[in-house]
């Protein structure tokens, strides 16, 4: 039995995390989407295809069953569905998902390069990005290729060639952060690989540790 304090609460965190979006310009259009796991049963809260993160509404975001079934709307699924519901299927503490086409990760994702965790904050939330190819055929990637790289419960973002990045967390502004380090690791990351070959740098300096405790502890041992 769907809870309807849950949904309305559900759905004004959605909308937030959507809007945010927007504004930060992780995505523009009708493109990407976010999902939201509900308390009161085995069912999502997700964007339909065609509606702007900015245009989403209590009235046009859907529900969908962990099983596929969706609660009556006039709208079309989400192309992303699919791979949406198998991530809350296979991992328990996944409750909320980010997807977006933000530009300098999907620059990365399109060069085929792996956005490289070169910060501490992306060594502590992160640890690592990888990069998930298209589909065997060329088309965008499905949960068959998505859902192995999420099965190990260390991996809370990854990066789809030629397509966007997927932020995972227990809760939707968790997820959130994460698209937004996921972009902000890309964008220094270019400027970092930009500077070194104008100084014909070839190495960098990478962190070890994401914070000082570790640093401290790993001394210890």
């Amino acid at each position: 039995m769907l809870d309807q304090a849950d949904i309305a609460a559900k759905t004004a965190e959605l909308i937030a995390a959507a809007r945010r979006c927007f504004d930060l310009r992780l995505q523009t259009n009708a493109g990407g989407n976010l999902s939201i796991r509900l308390a009161s049963g085995d069912a999502i809260l997700i964007k339909p295809s065609g509606i702007g993160f900015a245009e989403c509404t209590p009235e046009n975001l859907q529900i969908v069953h962990l099983d596929g079934r969706l609660e009556p709307s006039p709208y079309k699924p989400s192309k992303d569905l699919d791979f949406h519901l198998d991530l809350y299927r296979i991992r328990p503490d996944i409750r909320a998902i980010v997807h977006c086409h933000s530009p300098w990760a999907t620059g990365y994702a399109s060069a085929g390069r792996e956005i490289p965790c070169l910060t501490v904050q992306t060594i502590e939330k992160i640890g690592r990005m990888p990069l998930i190819p298209l589909s065997p055929n060329g088309g965008p990637q499905t949960e068959i290729e998505i859902s192995p790289y999420f099965r190990d419960p260390n991996i809370r973002a990854a990066v789809l060639a030629n397509h966007g990045t997927i932020g995972v967390g227990k809760t939707m502004m968790e997820a959130q952060y994460l698209a937004e380090i996921i972009e902000e690791t890309a964008h220094i990351a270019f400027v970092r690989d930009t500077l070194m070959a104008a100084h014909g740098q070839a190495q960098a300096n990478m962190p070890t540790f994401g914070t000082a405790r570790e640093a401290r502890q790993a001394m210890k041992a």
